[in-house]
């Protein structure tokens, strides 16, 4: 990967910033607080009221307001099918933001979304004469606050660095290909993470009933060669306390999982490991529900049957 350095003039770029949840609330904050003009929409309108008053910035009571006032979109929404929908609308009499949308225009996809289907909305936005450019993120909710993201970029290089200055305010950006890569390493980056998580959370519970405490398991992993994210700041933050809040949900997990493994299929890669563990959290997933928390995962594994 190659960190991004370079950027575009504030002056020049009008930010529409679509879906302020957990995530999107503190990442159009921080380009507020940056000094970018930026319009924000959700479907919630109480989240818009509550943003604006906290944070300032303007609100659109629709996409094609939005679009009409803004010639970068930013999405930050739960799946590449509500991106498409968003943008394109299903239906010719559907809100989107091509009905306001100029030409040149250029949508940021931040949202987990399909890298294939990336691909195919580029292609249709391109007949309308409107760029996109994914930017997938890791960091969760913390990173999100911090502005510490890591920001997968995939797309033209020089869209990218472009308005690179623009997703600097949010984090660190990395270059990683063509249009579709930033959500393909995205998910496959998911797919490890998930796969630390499960593997941790199964070694917890041979640890707890061979005698040895879950904390202190945990702190010889993270002294030894076994440790990951999870280790480091799951466990003892949202597992071992029994809180499973951590911000981002099950479900998500379980469906970057499945996008990676269609990236797997569609490179022809077996990946055998990584079937295994999405079919041990489409499991988790029907058990507990996609909303819970994907640290919940670990009590799944606890609660199992032989």
């Amino acid at each position: 990967m190659v960190q991004m350095t370079s950027g575009a003039s504030k002056d020049a770029v009008r930010v529409g910033f679509i879906g302020i949840g957990n995530m999107g609330n503190p990442m159009a904050g921080h380009l507020v607080k940056a000094g970018w003009k930026v319009t924000v929409y959700d479907t919630d309108s109480e989240k818009v009221r509550s943003f604006t008053s906290a944070k300032g910035g303007s609100a659109a009571s629709s996409l094609a307001e939005l679009a009409k006032d803004a010639n970068v979109i930013i999405t930050m929404l739960p799946d590449g099918h509500i991106v498409r929908r968003v943008a394109l609308g299903k239906n010719s009499g559907d809100d989107s933001l091509v009905k306001g949308l100029p030409k040149g225009a250029v949508i940021i996809d931040m949202s987990s979304s399909a890298p294939v289907g990336t691909r195919e909305l580029g292609k249709d936005l391109s007949e309308r004469g409107v760029s996109l450019i994914d930017a997938p993120v890791s960091g969760g909710v913390k990173g999100a606050v911090a502005a510490t993201l890591a920001i997968m970029v995939g797309g033209d290089k020089a869209l990218a660095e472009r308005h690179d200055s623009l997703l600097a305010a949010m984090g660190r950006r990395f270059y990683v290909g063509a249009l579709g890569s930033g959500h393909a390493a995205k998910v496959l980056n998911n797919y490890v993470s998930a796969a630390g998580l499960a593997a941790a959370a199964e070694a917890v519970l041979v640890a707890e009933r061979f005698g040895i405490d879950p904390q202190t398991l945990i702190n010889v992993i993270n002294a030894s060669t076994g440790r990951n994210n999870s280790t480091e700041n799951k466990f003892a933050q949202f597992i071992l306390n029994g809180k499973f809040n951590s911000g981002f949900a099950l479900g998500l997990m379980a469906k970057d999982l499945t996008l990676a493994m269609e990236v797997a299929d569609a490179c022809d890669v077996p990946a055998e490991l990584g079937r295994a563990t999405l079919e041990l959290w489409k499991k988790a997933e029907q058990a507990v529900g996609g909303a819970a928390d994907h640290t919940e995962i670990a009590r799944f594994v606890n609660e199992q049957k032989i």
